[in-house]
């Protein structure tokens, strides 16, 4: 029989270490394609997962049942047929499928960008490698984009087809206007009824009491909440040496700033806002992560594992398909 063996495996909480090298982000995302890129991303944490120390996976079921039509055959013991000549399943331990809804900014302030590309190309690469591993996983995914308004609207599913028009969603431009999460997380309250990770993906350049808000309704409806935070290291270290004519994208106000003048200030309001950040998500119980747009993004991919693990039982079970 040629089937596709699924292995059920799963890594601890101290997993996420990488060897070998990562890739880099610029090199990244010269592949037009975004679809290939969230696969390279994909491939690289696994191929680094293998180097890695913590290689060494298990497979965990807790029992045997006698093998009825229908059932998927990947899951056939054939070690164990061939030595009583029936068929038996390995019936996994909390072998559930996920629902994933990923809220994905594309605001005119995600247009910025001082490394060749901008926040919101390294955002979308990012909701694309979540969703071609969940996708992999057997997992719903679904996504929805927003500015001042919600863009792109699909549904958490996993069919054949769906992750082609999830990518299609995902490499329109950004280009809206002021960032409003009120919208979409209200819209998420509306739409998604069933219990799922929410994995809100932005520069959270809005007020931190509506965040709370809307954050606190999601937690409410009994969702998972991750945040990733989205910088450029230029906005992180405001490392600009000349005085310079700023623009604010989302108002089109001009300021003339002298940096060696507003560093100072800058830097603690921008660190005072997302401490503040910080707490709101420790209130509510979300997991939050800040990224810089020059951070590799198998590290991305090893910190939603993390998050996941550490909300769990102490270990993630994930399929890895040969």
């Amino acid at each position: 029989m040629n089937a596709r063996m699924a292995q059920s495996r799963f890594v601890t909480p101290t997993a996420p270490r990488v060897a070998g090298p990562l890739i880099d982000p610029q090199t990244l995302m010269a592949i037009r394609n975004l679809e290939l890129r969230a696969r390279v991303v994909v491939e690289g944490f696994w191929h680094g997962l293998h180097r890695s120390p913590y290689h060494g996976f298990s497979v965990e079921f807790t029992e045997y049942r006698q093998y009825s039509p229908g059932d998927d055959p990947r899951y056939l013991d054939w070690r164990l047929y061939a030595r009583t000549d029936r068929f038996f399943i390995k019936k996994f331990e909390d072998e559930t499928n996920l629902r994933c809804q990923l809220l994905v900014d594309n605001s005119r302030s995600m247009t910025y960008g001082s490394l060749g590309y901008t926040k919101a190309q390294y955002a979308n690469t990012l909701a694309a490698t979540l969703a071609y591993f969940l996708h992999q996983q057997g997992d719903a995914v679904g996504l929805m984009t927003f500015d001042e308004q919600i863009r792109e609207y699909l549904p958490a599913r996993h069919r054949t087809g769906h992750l082609r028009h999830l990518m299609l969603r995902l490499e329109q431009p950004a280009g809206g206007k002021a960032t409003d999460l009120s919208a979409p997380l209200r819209r998420v309250v509306e739409v998604v009824k069933k219990r799922a990770l929410m994995v809100l993906i932005s520069d959270l350049l809005a007020p931190v009491e509506t965040l709370e808000k809307n954050l606190g309704s999601l937690a409410a409806c009994g969702h998972e909440l991750l945040l990733f935070n989205i910088f450029d290291p230029t906005e992180l270290n405001f490392n600009f040496d000349t005085p310079i004519m700023f623009h604010d994208i989302e108002s089109g106000r001009d300021l003339f700033i002298d940096p060696a003048t507003a560093r100072k200030d800058y830097l603690n309001k921008l660190n005072a806002h997302i401490e503040a950040v910080r707490s709101v998500c420790r209130k509510l119980g979300v997991g939050y992560r800040d990224f810089a747009t020059d951070r590799p993004l198998e590290l991305a991919l090893f910190d939603f594992l993390r998050e996941r693990m550490q909300r769990g039982k102490g270990t993630v079970k994930f399929r890895r398909y040969a």
